[in-house]
């Protein structure tokens, strides 16, 4: 079995960039995928609790899962390994598009592994403390920084408010902000904020 698996942080995200990626490189090589695993989580959220958890707990002997790059497995350097340790005991193959790389059996896929993985990490912390450096500077400079005051009180309140029916009837059966902001094609911390300040009861 072949499998596509596809990852965003966030439903401001879209699977569809790495969805085409994945569709052209299997296109031009031939290789039919058997199904696909789309998710929108963190990849600092353990995989047991994702579908990808789910997906290494079927694989057998020789599946391949594709996608389009190591960091979409997890966000830091021991989880990434450990899903690749996975894999390898399972003797299933990953594939990614951006890295050009192939997790097989031999010693070199397993360095390039810790490489790969030890890099992304690296990589990411270091954008991490450029931005608290970047903060802190701005903060002694006496920048005020967060979320202007009553910026919620006036025009962002009124984004919402011609979707105030659908969204009270969605809220009444249940439906999540983040659903919601989705339908209406609001931000959903703008639909939280409209539904707690002006129609919850």
């Amino acid at each position: 079995m072949i499998y596509g698996y596809v990852r965003v942080s966030s439903d401001k995200q879209t699977v569809e960039n790495q969805r085409f990626e994945i569709e052209r490189y299997c296109e031009n090589n031939g290789i039919l995928i058997d199904g696909w695993i789309e998710e929108t989580i963190s990849g600092t959220k353990n995989y047991h609790k994702r579908q990808l958890g789910k997906l290494l707990e079927r694989v057998e002997k020789d599946d391949v899962i594709i996608c389009s790059e190591l960091s979409r497995l997890g966000r830091n350097l021991f989880m990434i390994m450990e899903i690749l340790n996975l894999c390898m005991l399972k003797e299933c193959k990953v594939w990614t598009i951006k890295d050009h790389y192939r997790l097989g059996e031999d010693i070199q896929s397993k360095v390039l592994a810790f490489a790969f993985g030890l890099a992304s990490e690296i990589e990411r912390n270091l954008i991490s403390q450029r931005t608290k450096d970047a903060l802190a500077r701005k903060k002694a400079e006496g920048v005020k920084l967060g979320r202007p005051s009553g910026r919620y009180s006036n025009e962002t309140l009124l984004k919402p408010h011609k979707y105030r029916e659908q969204i009270c009837k969605m809220r009444s059966t249940g439906k999540s902000f983040a659903y919601i902001a989705k339908k209406v094609h609001l931000d959903r911390d703008t639909v939280r904020r409209y539904y707690n300040r002006c129609l919850k009861k």
